[in-house]
């Protein structure tokens, strides 16, 4: 057996068995560190990012402004007290004190405000609506985070699979040279494929250099929506989706409209300033205090009751009415306009998933078998020596390269189904 012959064994040996790469699995120095997927990921995002939090107090907010806006107005108690002396004007002799009579005197008065009952009642409908928009606002927040979560664990799953991917290619590259360097060791080979093959060599680090660079940088994004609970060093594991069966436009667009958080939040802030728009109205309608007192004083002894009105003469609250009427024309231009923006959401996302599913199918039906095939054509050819490592080589990175495109593809098609479902207000 010649030494050309059995070089060419060993290298279609290294070649078969690092293979074509099929699937991804993670370096061996991850394989100690903690592992998340998805649904892990999406509860610690729930309860740990600040967003949430946020929500959280907002209701609180508005529901204290509920309890404010059912509770009565004060009374208001007054007292004055003092001594008092009265002097009798039939006394006799100058400066005689016989005459004088002297007596503490004190008053005590209270008065209770009592409010106009339509505008008490609009008071509290508009607090009770913004406890409901509150809590249709952390629905949208918490819809918003899932998104935000799917699309940067797709990313980082995506930037896994590109560094696993690297470190294999590298891997093959590094075996082809060290054969290659044995052959223009034995001079079987010039030293220019030694050359190329340290070129290759290079380029392949620097793949894997900036596949682990993202990998680094998609962990950051993903364990920032966490509030930090993931830490520096951790993986994720999981697979991209596919399009669902049964997926329609039409009933998308129906739950869009009447179940999307963005839209109730949006109904109840109109609702919510038509009341405030009543509660301003009925404002004008002053709030009568009725009160009452006791006077003891010298000689004197009083019971009295009355009332108390402000008169609504020269001002009537036009600029707060105007200014409700505002609130509420630019409350019913976001409504408007968030409707539309969902509507080109959800088509925009639809069209790019089944584009993107179409292409998936592609590779599924051809691509990936054609790939691979013409690998082991180029090894089966080289191990007859009639074609050159080189050839080999290109084949081993069209193949690499179709399995990132494919990659790619099902992450950008999970990446349109999760912006799907955060148009359209849910889980598909």
């Amino acid at each position: 057996m010649s030494r050309s012959f059995a070089v060419s064994q060993l290298v279609l040996s290294v070649l078969l068995y690092l293979g074509p790469v099929t699937g991804f699995s993670e370096a061996a120095t991850e394989s100690e560190e903690n592992i998340y997927d998805l649904n892990e990921i999406v509860q610690l995002a729930l309860a740990k990012n600040p967003l949430v939090t946020f929500a959280e107090g907002q209701i609180e907010q508005q529901r204290g402004v509920q309890t404010a806006a059912g509770a009565y107005p004060n009374p208001t108690v007054g007292s004055a007290s003092g001594h008092g002396v009265l002097r009798d004007a039939g006394s006799t002799g100058a400066g005689s004190s016989l005459g004088r009579q002297s007596l503490t005197e004190y008053n005590v008065t209270v008065g209770q405000p009592v409010e106009w009952p339509a505008m008490r009642a609009a008071r509290q409908r508009v607090a009770d609506l913004g406890v409901a928009t509150a809590n249709v606002g952390l629905l949208e927040t918490q819809l918003n985070l899932r998104s935000l979560v799917k699309v940067a664990f797709y990313d980082l799953l995506l930037a896994q699979q590109d560094a696993s991917l690297a470190r294999r290619n590298l891997e093959i590259i590094e075996g082809v040279q060290r054969i290659v360097k044995a052959r223009v060791k034995s001079g079987e080979a010039p030293q220019f494929e030694s050359i190329k093959a340290e070129v290759e060599v290079l380029k392949a680090r620097q793949q894997l250099a900036r596949a682990d660079n993202l990998v680094r940088v998609s962990r950051v994004t993903v364990d920032t929506l966490t509030g930090g609970s993931l830490g520096p060093s951790y993986v994720v594991q999981g697979d991209f989706i596919g399009i669902p069966q049964e997926i329609y436009l039409e009933g998308l667009m129906n739950r869009m409209m009447n179940q999307h958080p963005t839209i109730q939040r949006l109904l109840r802030s109109v609702e919510q300033s038509d009341w405030k728009i009543e509660f301003e109205r009925q404002m004008r309608v002053p709030t009568v205090t009725v009160g009452g007192s006791y006077w003891r004083e010298m000689g004197r002894e009083a019971y009295q009751g009355g009332l108390s009105v402000p008169m609504p003469l020269w001002y009537r609250r036009q600029g707060e009415i105007a200014s409700s009427l505002g609130v509420k024309r630019r409350e019913e231009a976001e409504l408007l306009r968030a409707r539309n923006e969902l509507a080109r959401s959800v088509h925009q996302h639809y069209q790019d998933a089944r584009t993107t599913a179409e292409l998936i199918d592609v590779f599924d039906k051809g691509l990936l078998k054609q790939a691979s095939e013409a690998l082991r054509l180029a090894q089966f050819s080289f191990q007859q020596g009639a074609s050159s490592l080189l050839e080999v080589f290109d084949a081993q990175r069209v193949q690499r390269q179709i399995l990132l495109d494919y990659a790619q593809a099902r992450h950008d098609l999970s990446v349109s189904l999760a912006r799907l479902e955060q148009a359209v207000g849910g889980e598909l």
